[in-house]
């Protein structure tokens, strides 16, 4: 009879503090919580969209078009036709879909290279490391979006299962250089630390002890910079389809819908440019009220 009363005990102590720590969270940083609920309503408009949207988003109804009268918000189209008569709402939660894919897993591979460079860079030391961080300088000199378009001149064309590879790669890689400098520079104080010798002291190989000892210790600014950077992916996105080297017709895009016919429109139909702009614009400050807040309450320093 003891036994199973104290597993349960073991139990009830071990998940305690991980409620407690959710409620904290909400408690410490409301603002946070209300980007984790934007996120929330966008990741669910986009695995749903199929169900939650009125009209297929390549639908084209010319009567609905303000070139022929149309295009206003009404019952029919709550937001608004755009150029080619489709339904705004169709292709904004659409859109939400292709920005939330491409976003997260850009910085997902962006930030997970440039994570394993950095901790490598803080390991290995030396003239590894200088190398490794006149790289990363170099790549930093070059503005984000100059380096997605070199990037996508580079890479020919590739898409796998509606989703373009080439813009993610673009995106991906400008992050990795960030990504590398800010995991360093927490990498370079976990070096130090007394279970890395004794790893090292055992024969263990350095892929092991960089994975299984120093990666593990670096989870938090990971995170911090995953969160962040899923922001600037959205925004990068849409600036780069908006130059017509992203995402093409006629797949959504929240970039796509600024740019091209739409644009001219912007005088006699606002709507058509506004409500994509809201998209872009919520998406990123949802994104960056999270991570800001994740920062905040991961730091040891400003713990209540």
């Amino acid at each position: 009879m003891s036994t199973p009363t104290t597993n349960t005990t073991a139990d009830q102590a071990y998940t305690k503090p991980a409620r407690r720590s959710v409620w904290d969270f909400v408690r410490q940083q409301p603002l946070g919580s209300i980007g984790i609920i934007m996120i929330v309503i966008m990741m669910l408009a986009a695995i749903f969209a199929q169900q939650v949207s009125p009209y297929n988003p390549e639908d084209v109804d010319f009567e609905a078009s303000p070139a022929f009268g149309g295009g206003a918000p009404s019952i029919a189209h709550l937001l608004g036709a755009d150029a080619f008569g489709r339904d705004i709402l169709s292709r904004l939660i659409h859109g939400a879909r292709t920005a939330l894919s491409i976003g997260f897993l850009s910085a997902l591979f962006g930030c997970s290279i440039g994570a394993i460079i950095g901790t490598s860079s803080a390991f290995f030391g030396g003239k590894i490391d200088l190398l490794v961080q006149r790289f990363i300088d170099l790549m930093l000199s070059f503005p984000i979006i100059i380096l997605a378009i070199i990037v996508i001149a580079i890479f020919p064309k590739t898409v796998v299962a509606g989703i373009d590879i080439n813009v993610i790669i673009a995106i991906a890689i400008p992050f990795i250089p960030k990504t590398a400098r800010v995991i360093r520079s927490q990498a370079l104080a976990v070096v130090t630390l007394p279970y890395v010798d004794a790893a090292r002291a055992n024969g263990f190989s350095s892929r092991r002890i960089i994975f299984r000892h120093i990666l593990p210790n670096v989870t938090a600014p990971f995170l911090i910079m995953m969160t962040a950077l899923i922001g600037q992916a959205i925004l990068l996105e849409a600036s780069l389809s908006y130059l017509g080297l992203g995402v093409v017709e006629p797949t959504p895009s929240w970039g796509l819908m600024l740019s091209g016919v739409n644009a001219d429109y912007y005088r006699t139909a606002p709507w058509m440019i506004i409500y994509p702009g809201l998209a872009v614009s919520i998406a990123v400050f949802s994104f960056n009220l999270f991570g800001d807040s994740l920062r905040d309450w991961l730091d040891p320093k400003l713990k209540l």
